[in-house]
C-alpha cells in the first residue's frame, strides 16, 4: 500500500485548507483511513478517521467541529477539510490506512510521507 498526501501549505488563522491522500496498491474500499499530525517537539496526535463500510467518522477533540474527513472510493482518495484554522494546528499531517480498523484512533498498518501545514497568527 502506498499513500501520497498533498495539499499542505501556509494559511492564516481563521482560514481553510484541504488535504488529500491518494491510496494505491490494494483495494481502497476495504481500508479504514485516518489523519494524524505531529508538531515539533510533540507526540503524534490523532486528527480524524473514516471507516470503509459506512463512512462513519471519528475526530480528535481539538479538531471536532472544524475539520471534516471524507473519502471518494472512485478516486481512491481521502480528504481532510480544515476550517477555522488556528496556529496550534501547525504540524506535519500524515494519512494512514488500516485493513482491520480495530482502533481508528491509533493502530494503522500503512503511513504516508506527511505534508506540512503552517497556520500563521
Amino acid at each position: 500500500v502506498q499513500l501520497q498526501a498533498s495539499g499542505g501549505g501556509l494559511v492564516q488563522a481563521g482560514g481553510s485548507l484541504s488535504l488529500s491522500c491518494r491510496f494505491s496498491g490494494r483495494t481502497f474500499v476495504r481500508y479504514g483511513l485516518g489523519w494524524f499530525r505531529q508538531a515539533p517537539g510533540k507526540e503524534r496526535e490523532f486528527v480524524a478517521a473514516i471507516n470503509w463500510s459506512d463512512s462513519h467518522t471519528y475526530y480528535g477533540d481539538s479538531v471536532k467541529g472544524r475539520f471534516t474527513i471524507s473519502r471518494d472510493n472512485t478516486k481512491n482518495t481521502v480528504y481532510l477539510l480544515m476550517n477555522s484554522m488556528k496556529p496550534e494546528d501547525t504540524a506535519v499531517y500524515y494519512c494512514a490506512a488500516d485493513w482491520s480498523f480495530r482502533n481508528p484512533y491509533s493502530d494503522y498498518q500503512y503511513w504516508g510521507q506527511g505534508t506540512q501545514v503552517t497556520v500563521s497568527s
